[in-house]
């Protein structure tokens, strides 16, 4: 990937991870149309460019997209607050369906860097699926919770800071594991 490319999908990526902030900064700014066409547009650019390349980003990627088309076709800036709930939901799906239908998402990446993956990884991955697929059915209650509270402070600290923080969390937590049982087999 050249640059210009690279850095059009940092900027896109960005956009999309950083959209909480974004809503609760220009809400009572910029009319709802322009702050779900920015989504829209940001989503859109991550599908032609291929950013996070895999099926389970361009799914959700693509549920985004018809998120975005609804919530312009109802009008309603409520809906802005369920772009959260929608991707955790999409993503836990995406997951989910993996583990019924395997290879499971986990279990893909990590034949990214590991082609030969043995059995006991691929019992792994599919525990860390399990996981993550925990992560996200939690993590869109909260969403989910904070869209209808209505309070536009705690869900846009918590969909653009504190899920964030959850998310890396898991990551440092699944490395550290993956650490010790691999320090274990050696």
């Amino acid at each position: 990937m050249n640059k210009g490319r690279l850095g059009v999908s940092i900027l896109l990526g960005a956009l999309t991870v950083f959209y909480p902030l974004i809503v609760y900064f220009s809400i009572s700014t910029l009319p709802m149309g322009a702050l779900i066409g920015v989504l829209a547009v940001a989503l859109l650019g991550r599908l032609v460019l291929g950013a996070g390349k895999g099926a389970a980003w361009q799914i959700a990627a693509g549920v985004g997209l018809v998120f975005c088309l609804l919530v312009w076709l109802s009008d309603s800036e409520t809906g802005l607050l369920y772009y959260p709930v929608v991707m955790n939901g999409a993503m836990l799906l995406v997951f989910a369906a993996s583990l019924i239908k395997p290879p499971s998402v986990i279990e893909q990446l990590a034949r990214l860097s590991e082609p030969d993956l043995p059995a006991e990884g691929v019992a792994y991955t599919r525990k860390v699926t399990g996981v993550w697929c925990g992560f996200f059915g939690v993590n869109g209650l909260i969403a989910l919770s904070t869209a209808i509270s209505g309070d536009m402070a705690v869900w846009a600290l918590y969909n653009g800071a504190l899920a964030y923080v959850f998310m890396g969390m898991v990551f440092a937590i699944e490395w550290l594991v993956r650490r010790k049982i691999r320090a274990r087999e050696s």
